[in-house]
């Protein structure tokens, strides 16, 4: 029976509700879920990554090859896993999500589940349709009893995530999230050169929006010269996708573009959309197997423009 819909009220930034707090309290002493107890999240193969590539532009004249540079957003942009964690956890702790739901306390991810889950998912709905799958449908407030037909699934679904993207839009909006090293300067490099720039991610258009606006700035942003969400496309990464349409949008051919991501689902994203990727890791992506990237690197803030079109001059070059 669907008892309510989604609450209008917000929460403190860095806490749920009164109630919601002390059930999260709870969960952190009690969790409602253990990685012995469910299922594991659909494996990728992992290793260390490699160490960050050096590459000299000087070994080369600039090369007119890179038409279009691609940032993800999330991971890439800024460093976000905890602040969507922080809001999921909310968010069930708002609706008071129970799964299994004989659970005495709302559902809590913590942050080595989260890594792994977000590292192997891509898109907040696509994660809650496999963890409710693989563990049961939850009870809520939402609904008494856990949902039975797909309509009402996907109501949850949909409740749960408009909430949370909410939520994660407070936390943007408070001012503490900066962008990560380096990475407004090698937009503005972008720009200046006349090389086009877009931003393709999986997340709620909402939210990546907000995320933007805050982080690069309103100018920067009307400046791309294509912008994708979640939203935009039927399949998520790694999907490719949201690359394949962003290179239609672009007029542009894949391979002479290059894609900035954080991890192997959006390196596979693009290397299915016949792009080349570099990839800037985060602590919890740092172990992934980044074999297929033409460069790793901790972050932007040592990358200039000549070098990235000298590594896709090579990548071109020895095919």
């Amino acid at each position: 029976m669907l008892l309510t819909t989604m609450a209008s009220s917000s929460t403190s930034l860095f806490l749920p509700t009164t109630a919601g707090a002390a059930a999260v309290a709870t969960a952190r002493r009690h969790p409602s879920f253990s990685h012995r107890s469910h299922s594991r999240v659909p494996a990728t193969r992992l290793r260390r990554a490699p160490r960050p590539v050096a590459v000299s532009a000087a070994a080369s004249p600039a090369s007119s090859s890179l038409d279009a540079l691609i940032f993800d957003c999330d991971g890439v942009i800024l460093e976000s896993e905890n602040l969507h964690r922080q809001a999921y956890n909310d968010a069930f702790a708002h609706f008071g999500v129970r799964c299994p739901p004989a659970s005495a306390d709302p559902l809590y991810w913590d942050e080595a589940f989260y890594d792994e889950l977000q590292n192997r998912i891509g898109g907040g709905k696509p994660k809650m349709r496999w963890y409710f799958g693989e563990n049961g449908w939850p009870s809520s407030k939402i609904f008494e009893t856990p949902p039975s037909t797909d309509s009402d699934k996907e109501k949850l679904v949909n409740i749960i995530q408009d909430w949370k993207t909410e939520r994660y839009k407070e936390i943007i909006k408070s001012g503490i999230v900066e962008p990560r090293p380096g990475v407004l300067q090698l937009m503005d490099e972008v720009k200046g050169a006349g090389i086009k720039l877009a931003v393709c991610s999986a997340a709620t258009k909402s939210s990546v929006i907000m995320c933007l606006e805050n982080l690069i700035g309103l100018e920067r942003f009307n400046g791309l010269d294509c912008f994708l969400a979640g939203d935009d496309v039927k399949l998520k990464k790694p999907d490719p996708t949201i690359y394949i349409t962003a290179a239609e949008k672009l007029g542009v051919e894949s391979k002479n573009c290059l894609v900035v991501e954080d991890s192997v689902i959006g390196l596979l994203a693009a290397k299915g959309a016949g792009m080349s990727c570099i990839i800037t890791y985060t602590p919890s992506t740092a172990s992934q197997d980044f074999t297929d990237a033409i460069a790793t690197y901790p972050d932007l803030s040592n990358v200039r423009l000549e070098d990235l079109k000298l590594l896709l001059r090579k990548t071109l070059v020895t095919g």
